[in-house]
């Protein structure tokens, strides 16, 4: 321990044991004390009896008090401006990666959005912007028709409001209550100094009163002498604000780049949530290529389930709405009132899938919270009043649970509140305990008024729900009927060549595409530690099918049993038969295709196995080269041609491309694939919850425009399609 950490620990100590944890470190120097390592030390001996004690001077307890005293205020470090985002910009917006990147765009927009939740602002326009010759990278330009940021002095810091709100941290109007910031969507209050701080230029350009006003920002927001000038004179009419950025890759190491598919889906989520606002983006960066989206949408929200259900078999056509506002007593000193504005859409189809969509002042909510709680408190209490009312169901029946009612169900839950308190690691889960009352109050009056004025629409959404009961039982039978067989026999499905080992911490499960490849990973692999799961054709596509479909598919049923956990709600991650469920298909499109079902099936039913780390994707080589009795393995074109600029010139060697897993014989399948030593694999995380959920939903699910803007955006990038 350095004297730095031990002066930091100190400082949480008391002083008795201060003085007792120094002398200890005093000792250990003078006695040249070496601590055991943990591998050699049995956890049980880990006890009181066990513990050495030492007997510790006077003098070294002065010298750790002395230590003490030393630790001054010369000692604490203070960030001044903008240094603390760029030294820890992960702490501003969570990442550096290309999440990150991107959510420099929402930070820009969002103040946008919150000129147009208070009512200000029409229009929004974006624009990704090709580098210049001083700087090669991609800039991005964000134009709203605000109010325009005040240029006055800001009597605080003798600056210009605009370089005050760019600069100095938690400086802006949603802190003050007199601006008509009643709803705001910052989550961090930050917004878009972390845009200045994180780049090497930002210019700011704002119209108001007659004059067109601009600042410059340079390498983390260095303001550019001499600060906000009046460059240009424009209609008294016309006001709005301008943000141009340029990222910096100091920061953003991975990657400058910006995606249009993400920024796109991200701008018409938003364009969606606040209805009427008009949003336009444009991508410059190829000339030959320009990409335009345009959005406005007058039915907001319910435009929007209308959107995710477009191609789905739909219960009936309607699309039940509502919006409420309520103001209670915030509990604050001041005696301030909150504001929660409920906003919902819903609407039955027969698919399997449960799609709730919520969000809280525009940020999408993927942990759920207190408004998906007050959403299933409303649904369900008045779905079943109003069965129950029409003599469908008795009160003795209480045979319908939550999933019955939300199966195949499409909501959009939209809360607006002035003091949102968020939970969870990663702030994606509303907390605040008032709102389950108040969406549960607003979606309940609604509904039950709903129901009684569309009778021949409540006939059928009973019976959508009571075919999501009569399916959940035959699945609960079935399951039974499964467990009692596998109970009396070997309990494994019959295409599963198990392993050796009983220990799940060294266990594998391969699952293989095709018998062929089946039988050469059964002959390669490690028999004491990895099993070999083959599958026949494309796995269904759980996005799309219906319940009783995925219920009955054997494909799944038999992944499902090897694994050993359940499925769905019921799915017990603590339970899995192996450590590492590992996904090996071929490298050409059809395998491609098997990979992303799988991962949809693992994603929609058994999600706990990606964010718990047991999820791999096997990476076979793509190209076998052989020269002078010697196999090389390449594993991307990189790869090959590093190893061709290996060879001597001129040399005459061979090229397999492989297709398939088939092509290779155990051996090579083992050495490249599968061998602990040599292999390549990928760990499926999920970083972001929202992205890889509008991920599953947009390429996988029944609505084709998604899957062709991402097409039109992306089909530039591709090389060697294999068709």
């Amino acid at each position: 321990m350095t004297d730095e950490e031990r002066r930091q620990m100190l400082e949480k100590l008391t002083e008795k044991q201060k003085r007792k944890v120094e002398s200890v470190a005093q000792a250990e120097k003078k006695q040249e004390v070496q601590p055991k390592k943990l591998e050699e030390t049995p956890a049980e001996s880990f006890d009181e009896e066990h513990i050495e004690h030492t007997n510790i001077s006077e003098a070294d307890e002065e010298k750790a008090l002395k230590a003490k005293e030393e630790y001054t205020g010369k000692d604490i470090e203070i960030l001044e401006g903008l240094q603390a985002i760029r030294q820890r910009p992960g702490m501003y917006i969570g990442t550096t990666s290309s999440k990150g990147l991107h959510h420099l765009i929402r930070e820009a927009v969002d103040n946008g959005v919150d000129e147009a939740l208070a009512g200000y602002c029409k229009h929004i326009h974006v624009t990704i912007l090709p580098g210049t010759e001083d700087n090669p990278i991609n800039r991005v330009r964000v134009e709203d028709d605000g109010r325009g940021i005040p240029c006055d002095i800001n009597a605080q810091t003798g600056l210009s409001t605009v370089e005050t709100v760019y600069t100095y941290l938690h400086a802006g109007g949603k802190f003050n209550n007199k601006t008509a910031f009643k709803i705001s969507g910052g989550l961090h209050g930050i917004g878009v100094k972390a845009v200045n701080a994180l780049s090497t230029l930002v210019i700011v350009t704002v119209y108001r009163e007659g004059k067109i006003h601009q600042i410059k920002f340079t390498d983390g927001g260095h303001t550019v002498a001499p600060g906000l000038q009046v460059i240009g004179s424009c209609p008294l009419e016309k006001t709005g604000t301008t943000v141009e950025f340029t990222p910096d890759p100091s920061i953003f190491k991975e990657t400058t780049t910006f995606d249009y598919s993400t920024i796109n889906n991200y701008l018409r989520q938003t364009a969606y949530l606040t209805k009427g606002l008009d949003i336009t983006l444009e991508d410059l960066r190829d000339p030959s290529n320009k990409l335009h989206n345009h959005y406005c949408f007058e039915g907001g929200i319910k435009e929007y389930v209308s959107y995710i259900n477009e191609t789905k078999d739909k219960v009936f056509d309607a699309i039940p709405y509502c919006i409420g506002e309520v103001s209670l007593p915030s509990g604050n000193e001041e005696g301030e009132m909150s504001t929660i504005i409920c906003e919902c859409a819903m609407q039955p189809t027969k698919g399997a899938i449960e799609n709730i969509n919520s969000f809280c002042n525009n940020i999408r909510t993927m942990g759920g919270g207190t408004h998906e709680e007050g959403l299933s408190l409303a649904v369900g209490r008045e779905l079943r009043n109003y069965f129950m009312a029409k003599g469908w169901i008795k009160d003795k029946d209480a045979k319908f649970v939550r999933n019955d009612y939300f199966e195949g169900l499409t909501v959009v839950i939209s809360i607006k509140h002035s003091s949102p308190q968020y939970e969870g690691q990663v702030k994606d889960k509303l907390g605040n305990d008032e709102v389950r009352k108040v969406v549960s109050s607003i979606v309940g009056d609604f509904l039950k008024e709903w129901l009684l004025e569309n009778p021949k629409e409540g006939r059928l959404w009973f019976e959508r729900v009571e075919l999501a009961f009569k399916s959940r039982r035959a699945s609960e039978r079935a399951i039974a009927q499964t467990q009692g067989k596998l109970s009396s026999g070997s309990g494994l499905p019959d295409k599963l060549t198990d392993c050796v080992s009983k220990d799940p911490r060294e266990r594998e499960l391969f699952v293989v595409e095709g018998n062929s490849a089946g039988g050469s990973a059964i002959s390669g692999r490690d028999a004491r530690t990895q099993a070999i799961l083959p599958l026949r054709g494309k796995v269904l596509n759980v996005e799309k099918a219906p319940a009783v479909r995925i219920e009955k598919n054997a494909e799944i049923n038999t992944l499902v049993t090897a694994i050993g956990a359940g499925q769905g709600e019921h799915f017990d991650v603590s339970k899995i038969k192996y450590d590492k469920v590992i996904i090996m298909t071929d490298a050409d499109v059809d395998g491609s295709h098997i990979r992303i079902l799988l991962l949809t099936f693992f994603y929609r039913y058994m999600r706990p196995l990606i964010e718990y780390g047991h999820l791999y994707i096997a990476q076979p080589p793509l190209y076998r080269v052989s020269y002078q009795n010697k196999l090389y393995y390449a594993y991307s074109d990189e790869d090959l041609e590093e190893i061709k600029s290996k060879l001597p010139a001129n040399a005459r060697y061979g090229l397999q491309r492989y297709k398939g897993l088939g092509e290779m014989d155990p051996k090579q399948l083992d050495e490249t694939t599968m061998n602990k030593n040599n292999r390549h694999m990928y760990q499926v995380t999920m970083l972001d919850a929202q992205s890889a959920n509008d991920a599953i939903i947009d390429l996988m699910g029944e609505n084709v425009m998604p899957r062709k803007d991402f097409i039109t955006a992306n089909a530039k990038f591709v090389k060697n399609l294999d068709i």
